[in-house]
């Protein structure tokens, strides 16, 4: 499972989960992602179980990259221990996910598009957190008509 080789602290705050994802948030390197749609802790667990399932389905056909690393520590105190006498363990390990994430990628010549969505879709179900499947394709589409609203924008101040 993934956990970081070294930190610089055994502990950290549990902090909290605002706004959406700034870095992280296009595709860069398959034709085909996994975006998260809502905030949540990934753990290490099932980033694994969901790396597994789409390998499993793409029978390694293609290629997978994992957008998300679980480096934040969550510490766990014993069950029935009394208040007090600091801080617990660290147990496991988990990643911050914030809205507009891309948390998987997939790509490769043999991968079509309706084998990475039926992949993407045996991953979503192991994750604790609201995703949606997204292609290079769309995404540039998408990208290019925002760009052409706003000259149009630009231009109609222009003309005012």
């Amino acid at each position: 499972m993934l956990s970081p080789k070294r930190t610089k602290f055994r502990k950290q705050h549990r902090g909290r989960m605002r706004g959406v994802a700034s870095k992280g948030n296009t595709i860069a390197f398959g034709q085909f992602a996994l975006q998260a749609q809502d905030c949540g802790w990934v753990t290490a667990r099932q980033i694994e179980a969901s790396r597994r399932a789409m390998t499993r389905y793409i029978k390694r056909g293609g290629q997978i990259w994992i957008r998300i690393f679980p480096d934040k520590p969550v510490t766990m105190r014993p069950a029935e221990t009394r208040m007090g006498s600091g801080k617990g363990n660290p147990e496991f390990w988990v990643a911050v996910v914030k809205p507009g994430r891309i948390l998987f990628e997939m790509g490769g010549e043999d991968i079509t598009e309706e084998i990475a969505k039926e992949a993407m879709r045996l991953a979503q179900y192991k994750l604790p957190v609201k995703t949606k499947f997204i292609s290079a394709d769309t995404n540039l589409a998408s990208s290019v008509q925002e760009k052409t609203k706003n000259k149009k924008k630009s231009q109609e101040e222009v003309k005012q």
